[in-house]
Formats: C-alpha cells, sequence, structure tokens
C-alpha cells in the first residue's frame, strides 16, 4: 500500500513534521511494507512559510521587526528573486504563540510587525506578496499593518490612534496621504478561514476569546470592527466586510482587502497547488490519504487544511481518515467533510496538558489501532 500524508500542525503540541513522524512510526509497526509520502503544507495558517519553503525556490529574509505587544523580534519573510515574490506569515510577527498565555489581549495586540515585513519586502522590490493569515494574537481589523505603510488612523480631537483593537471603536478618520509604496505591489491574502468581518459569525465572536478576550471585550471588539468598516466607506469608498475571509486573524483579511487591495485566495487550495500533490496522485499510485489537525470542529468547514484535502481525494477518487487530538464535529458536518473516518487520539481519562505532551505517542498508537482494526480501507 502505498499512503500519502498530507497533515496540519496539531497547534500548541506538534509540528506538521512532528505529526508525520508519529503516523510514519504508527504505520511502520502495522506494516513495515508500507510506501510512505509526506508533504508540509498549510491552509495559510501557522506553517505557511515551511510550505512554501519546501514547495518553491526561495530565499529567507531575516529582520528586527515588532511582536504583537510591540516588542522587538526577531522575523524572517521568504522571497523569489526570479519572480520577485514575498511570502510573510501573520504568524510569525503578530502570532499568538509569541505570548506567554497571561499577555493574551486582544484589546492591546497589533499587527503592526507583519507591516514592517510587509514594509521591508517592498523595499526589496517584490512586486508581489502572499501574506498567510491565521495563528494571529490580534484583532485589530489590520489597521496595525495599515499603519506601518503609512496610514494614520485619527479619533475625534483629530489625534492619531495606536493601532490597536481597543481603539477601533474611536477611529473616526482614516489619513492615507503618506501612502504610498502599496501600489508597487499585487498582494494576496490568503486565508485559512471564511467569516465575515463582524457579527456573530465574524472575527471577534468567533476567535477573540482563544485570544484572551472576554465577553464583554468580544462585544467592544466587534462593535470597533463595525466602525472601522463605517469609516473605510466613508474615507475610502471601499465596502468589503462581508467578502469571503473578512474576518480572517482578527479582522486583517479584510484590513489587506480595505489598505492594500489584496486579493482574497484560499490558503489550502493555494498550498495544496504549489505543492508536488497533484503530480503524485496523478501518477495514480497513492492508495490512501492520511490528514489530520490538533481539532476537527466546525471551524474546519471554513476552508481548513482538511477540507482542501478531502476535496482533493474526492477528485482522485482516493480514501482519506483524518487524525485529530479533538473531535467536536456533528454528524452531518462529519458526512460533509467526505473523510472515511475520524480518529480522536485524546485519552479521555487524562488531562488535556497530558493529551498534549504525549501527542506524538498517541497518535503513533492511534493510526496502529486504526490500521490493525481496519486493514482493508477502501
Amino acid at each position: 500500500m502505498n499512503i500519502l500524508l498530507i497533515p496540519d500542525k496539531f497547534k500548541g503540541s506538534l509540528t506538521s513534521y512532528e505529526v508525520i513522524a508519529a503516523l510514519k512510526k504508527g504505520i511502520k509497526k502495522f506494516n513495515d511494507g508500507y510506501a510512505i509520502y509526506d508533504v508540509v503544507v498549510s491552509d495559510g495558517g501557522d506553517g505557511f512559510l515551511d510550505a512554501i519553503h519546501q514547495a518553491e525556490n526561495v530565499n529567507r529574509v531575516e529582520l528586527v521587526t515588532k511582536d504583537p505587544l510591540g516588542r522587538e523580534q526577531d522575523s524572517h519573510y521568504l522571497f523569489n528573486e526570479t519572480h520577485q515574490t514575498a511570502y510573510i506569515e501573520l504568524a510569525n510577527a503578530s502570532g499568538l504563540s509569541l505570548l506567554s498565555s497571561d499577555e493574551r489581549n486582544p484589546l492591546i495586540t497589533s499587527t503592526y510587525g507583519t507591516g514592517l515585513q510587509i514594509k521591508h519586502a517592498l523595499l526589496n522590490n517584490a512586486k508581489k506578496i502572499y501574506i498567510g493569515l491565521g495563528g494571529s494574537a490580534t484583532n485589530d481589523g489590520g489597521i496595525g499593518i495599515a499603519n506601518a505603510l503609512g496610514y494614520k488612523f485619527l479619533d475625534r480631537n483629530n489625534q492619531e490612534l495606536q493601532p490597536i483593537g481597543k481603539n477601533l471603536i474611536h477611529v473616526n478618520h482614516i489619513d492615507a496621504t503618506h501612502v504610498q509604496s502599496i501600489k508597487k505591489a499585487e498582494f494576496y491574502a490568503v486565508n485559512d478561514v471564511k467569516n465575515p468581518l463582524f457579527g456573530l459569525n465574524g472575527a471577534a465572536y468567533t476567535y477573540a476569546k482563544q485570544k484572551g478576550a472576554n465577553d464583554e471585550e468580544v462585544l467592544l471588539l466587534d462593535k470597533g470592527l463595525k466602525q472601522l468598516s463605517a469609516k473605510v466607506k466613508e474615507h475610502l469608498s471601499k465596502d468589503m466586510d462581508s467578502m469571503e475571509g473578512a474576518g480572517a486573524a482578527g479582522g486583517t483579511g479584510y484590513g489587506l482587502y480595505a489598505f492594500c487591495n489584496a486579493i482574497s485566495i484560499d490558503g489550502a487550495e493555494y498550498v495544496l497547488q504549489k505543492s508536488r500533490i497533484y503530480e503524485m496522485l496523478e501518477r495514480g499510485n497513492i492508495d490512501l490519504i492520511i490528514t489530520g489537525e490538533g481539532k476537527i470542529d466546525n471551524q474546519t468547514m471554513q476552508g481548513k487544511l482538511i477540507m482542501g484535502v478531502c476535496k482533493l481525494s474526492k477528485k482522485f477518487d482516493i480514501p482519506v481518515i483524518a487524525i485529530c487530538g479533538q473531535k467536536s464535529l456533528n454528524q452531518n458536518h462529519e458526512q460533509n467533510l467526505g473523510v472515511n473516518a475520524i480518529i480522536e487520539i485524546a485519552d479521555s481519562f487524562k488531562t488535556l496538558q497530558y493529551n498534549m505532551e504525549n501527542a506524538a505517542v498517541l497518535v503513533e498508537n492511534a493510526i496502529f489501532e486504526y490500521l490493525t482494526a481496519n486493514p482493508n480501507i477502501d
């Protein structure tokens, strides 16, 4: 049997490389004769640069930028000299993983550091810039990025606002007179979700709590995103809050659309197309695909990597199984996802901390047990 491994990371626990290593151990334990292929991909969130680096001839560009709280942060992006194309991962400078649990607060975090990366790429003569969204610590609607590129956000007293989440509600005027370099490049927002900017399915209500916000703060942030949208319509004549993916990364998707004229692209589909997966599947020698992520839930249906892998498996009529730390998906969504099986590795008798710390062994054992119980997968 020929098996292709295309897992996402298990956020906070395992990288994609570590998930692949654990799956290989479990499969080899069941049958050492199976041929195993693996590809590191991403849905545009964490791991986006790893996937691009594997798929394309790029150079790593090092720079010092700002983290979500404005502290100096070593960072990097990738640059293709031949095509003058830059690849930037939002989580690299503005990610939740850069903060300790007690530092997480989307009222005071900003995407400004990612904006400095974009500015650096523009000075490096980038003609195309792809920004992988996901894993952010922010809910600033992308005004941090915009501020780094020359936009100013003013309150009712014409005072410049710091570009952080809690100041969205105070935006009264947007000054674009100092913005110049953006027109030199094409921007692409590589989205990992499809949420709108605000509302019950928007950036704040869907994601702000996991970034440290309480119920009252979620409401404030949602109102702030509505205020930003109103002022963008008033001063920039752009109506983009309902665009698919506007709510990605705390509204950064929207900010890229509104302030950089970015084009939205599906992250999973884009990275899968850039990888060598299509070539492998077209040869017709793959019998099974194994994918997965830390938690499979209703957000998985919003454009995450697993959705892209499942669409691909249907096209080539290849069975696919998904492995995850936790499953929280209703039966209808599970059927719509199109997987042959979802394997949940969490030990229900153990703590979350135990399951996360021992995820590699749990993945290894879970795939071995599944193959033992299902030796003929179709």
